[in-house]
């Protein structure tokens, strides 16, 4: 099977930079699964599990909260808002970025767009909330 480079990069740290064969991203639009000579593409990332299979059949999962991949032929690279290995996750870090969703909600002085977005993240964050905890 052919490989690619991948990288995942967080504002806080280079998480991972290696060949894989596979990549599961949690794009806006539904998952999508990268593979060695994809297509060019860029997409936004909502919050959710990131799947990397190595090329030696090693699978590590990763927990994003929104950012962007640039997807090409010979790589992909995620540049995410947050990041975190699914390792480290506890209920409480997902938790605390849902009460300040709803806090900022509940604060009314936005427009009904910049509303209808935190209401889109929030369910994605009760989504990702629910595939953690039951994991």
């Amino acid at each position: 099977m052919a490989d690619f480079y991948f990288e995942l990069v967080s504002p806080e740290r280079l998480l991972l930079s290696e060949r894989v064969s596979e990549v599961v991203l949690p794009a806006t639009e539904g998952e999508m699964t990268v593979m060695a000579n994809h297509a060019p593409v860029m997409t936004t990332i909502k919050p959710g599990i990131v799947t990397v299979k190595a090329v030696d059949g090693k699978v590590t999962r990763y927990v994003v909260f929104g950012g962007f991949a640039d997807i090409l032929p010979t790589g992909c690279t995620l540049l995410a808002e947050s990041a975190v290995p699914v390792s480290e996750v506890d209920a409480q870090l997902i938790q605390r970025r849902m009460d300040a969703a709803k806090s900022e909600l509940e604060d009314g002085s936005h427009s009904d767009e910049h509303k209808t977005r935190l209401e889109s993240f929030l369910a994605e964050l009760t989504q990702l909330n629910e595939i953690v905890v039951a994991a």
